[in-house]
């Protein structure tokens, strides 16, 4: 291949990437609908359905069509993201959030799971192993005592019942 094919070969895969890049920044990154949808979705509806905003679709819902309204009104008065979120938890409180913030006493919403879980797993571990090492040591240790199997062997002949059912 000579210079001049490899300069025309790179100059070819530089504009695929600028054209990739271009398409891939212009798909929905200042999109209002992308931008009302995402932020629809980082918002729950207060009306005590428990929905996300975006998808409250029970019917004669009395606060999301307003809620909505305010979104749109917030993204075309080109409101930031946080600023949209801080008015609605300004005006609504913060359980309009979907999720958590990543903020102060909110952080243990995010750990509080994964704590919980490591402590049922380390409680389930510890307890297997107790109930092995249990098993192994008492085994080994238990002597069976002579008067122990005669009663044991007496109960068994007293409490003996015919396998037809005793008819």
């Amino acid at each position: 291949m000579g210079a001049s094919a490899r300069r025309i070969y790179l100059t070819r895969i530089v504009q695929a990437a600028a054209l990739a890049a271009a398409v891939c920044f212009s798909l929905g990154a200042s999109d209002g609908a992308s931008r009302y949808n995402n932020l629809n979705h980082r918002l729950m509806c207060t009306c005590g359905c428990a929905e996300i905003l975006g998808e409250c679709n029970h019917v004669g819902c009395p606060n999301s069509a307003g809620e909505l309204d305010e979104l749109r009104a917030g993204i075309a008065a080109n409101k930031s993201d946080q600023e949209i979120l801080d008015s609605f938890v300004a005006k609504y409180g913060a359980v309009v959030l979907a999720a958590p913030t990543g903020k102060g006493f909110d952080m243990v919403a995010w750990i509080a799971p994964f704590a919980v879980f490591a402590a049922a797993l380390l409680g389930t571990v510890l307890l297997v192993r107790r109930w092995s090492v249990g098993k192994t040591g008492a085994s080994a240790a238990v002597v069976e005592d002579p008067a122990a199997l005669a009663m044991r062997e007496k109960i068994r002949r007293e409490t003996d019942t015919n396998l037809d059912g005793g008819f």
